[in-house]
């Protein structure tokens, strides 16, 4: 029994067009994520990973689109094989099914690791142009997530017992940002 034809985009911002990726593909459903594919946390790959079943084939325009790092890469492709899954990607040319050549499984660690090194120079190339901004003047850093007025109040509230992970969840930012904001002066 063939399962579903599943697509899976991946976009780094918002901004960015999916249409080109799978392109001219009859599918059956589409997941796509808007985010980095620095890290496997992406809501969409959750839910694709949740639909697809036994027999389906998940369709991707190339590696660096599931993963940027080749340890993330790995496990999906191990993951989705081991459920009974094929996973196809269009630009390589590769499909693996959980019973891969020799080949087939270098090939995916060397294009994977293509996409982690490419990753990683991004990531310098990022970290040199806020160097050389911050030098200028012209860097700030991010704009604060809460006003003064909003981080008084979460103190406040702390100090007086409230649960951290409330008072995170209600102005809408994560309890690591809560705690930065906890450690400052004022």
């Amino acid at each position: 029994m063939d399962g579903q034809r599943i697509g899976y985009i991946r976009v780094s911002t918002f901004d960015q067009n999916t249409d080109r990726q799978l392109e001219r593909l009859v599918l059956d459903k589409v997941f796509t994520d808007k985010a980095s594919g620095k890290d496997t946390r992406r809501p969409e790959l959750d839910a694709l990973m949740q639909f697809a079943r036994e027999g389906d084939t998940i369709v991707i325009h190339s590696m660096d689109r599931l993963a940027r790092n080749l340890d993330d890469l790995r496990q999906i492709v191990r993951t989705l094989t081991g459920r009974g899954i094929k996973i196809q990607f269009i630009k390589e040319s590769l499909t693996f099914t959980g019973e891969d050549s020799p080949m087939a499984t270098l090939l995916l660690s060397v294009m994977g690791a293509f996409a982690e090194f490419e990753r990683a120079l991004i990531r310098e190339r990022q970290l040199e142009g806020i160097a050389l901004a911050k030098q200028r003047g012209a860097y700030k850093g991010r704009k604060p997530k809460l006003t003064p007025d909003q981080i008084a109040d979460l103190k406040a509230r702390i100090k007086a017992g409230e649960k951290k992970t409330r008072v995170a969840g209600e102005l809408g930012i994560s309890r690591e940002t809560l705690y930065q904001y906890l450690r400052t002066e004022g």
